[in-house]
């Protein structure tokens, strides 16, 4: 982890939302590759959860593990692994990127997805695996359970007040009618929208600066693979914090 400054600022303010007593959420933003950033993230939840300790705790991760940073294939292999924090529950939820890495590993069924995948970061995840993106058979280099991780990845969590998802919801449609493609990539009228959603939105994929938090949304990816911070979320009762390395 050379070269990660890990960085502990859980400056606990008032969230736009509550969880139920006795529950702690670690929402992590868009990895996209930084693996090292990962790991010292990683060790600060787990730190933090010795620290302050509570009867239930969740990690999430939104999506986006995979291109444009050096080591996506070590960020999949972390998170087979076990949690930082013993007994802790693990949400994966699926991105943008990892649905574009299945759609190009089956030519057949979504043509034209490899060469678009490929200009979206996808040569660097190849590259994490030693293979080369001009051999067809360059997806039997992916380990199986990479590959059945991310087909297993959820594309919507909910816990108390609050929904985490990759990208967004479209406003003013009802949850249960949320097209899975908004989801993953929607970016407006979601990012501008002041009215209510179905509960506070926590979420990735469009970069920052700095969190993002509104009163119906709270947004965490502050740009790891463009030399920004990994950013997470700590959420418990009606406060929240941030860690980042």
């Amino acid at each position: 982890m050379a070269g990660v400054k890990s960085r502990f600022m859980l400056n606990e303010d008032l969230a736009p939302g509550a969880l139920p007593p006795g529950q702690r959420i670690y929402a992590v933003g868009d990895v996209h590759g930084c693996a090292a950033q990962l790991a010292a993230l990683h060790a600060l939840i787990a730190a933090d959860a010795l620290a302050r300790p509570v009867p239930w705790i969740t990690l999430v991760h939104l999506g986006d593990y995979i291109d444009r940073g050096p080591d996506s294939a070590a960020v999949l292999e972390r998170l087979l692994g076990p949690p930082p924090v013993a007994g802790a529950q693990v949400v994966n939820l699926l991105g943008n990127h990892e649905t574009m890495l299945l759609d190009a590993a089956e030519p057949d069924a979504h043509p034209g997805a490899l060469p678009y995948w490929l200009e979206n970061g996808g040569r660097a995840t190849l590259a994490s695996y030693d293979a080369d993106p001009d051999d067809p058979l360059w997806p039997q280099l992916l380990p199986p359970r990479h590959v059945d991780m991310l087909r297993r990845c959820r594309l919507l969590w909910a816990a108390g007040d609050y929904l985490f998802v990759h990208a967004g919801l479209r406003p003013q449609v009802p949850l249960e009618a949320q097209d899975p493609f908004d989801l993953l990539w929607i970016r407006e009228p979601f990012l501008s929208w002041s009215g209510e959603l179905p509960g506070v939105v926590v979420h990735g994929h469009t970069p920052a600066a700095q969190p993002v938090v509104r009163e119906n949304r709270i947004g965490i990816d502050t740009g790891a693979c463009f030399g920004g911070p990994l950013t997470c979320l700590v959420l418990e009762a009606h406060r929240m914090g941030f860690l980042a390395a």
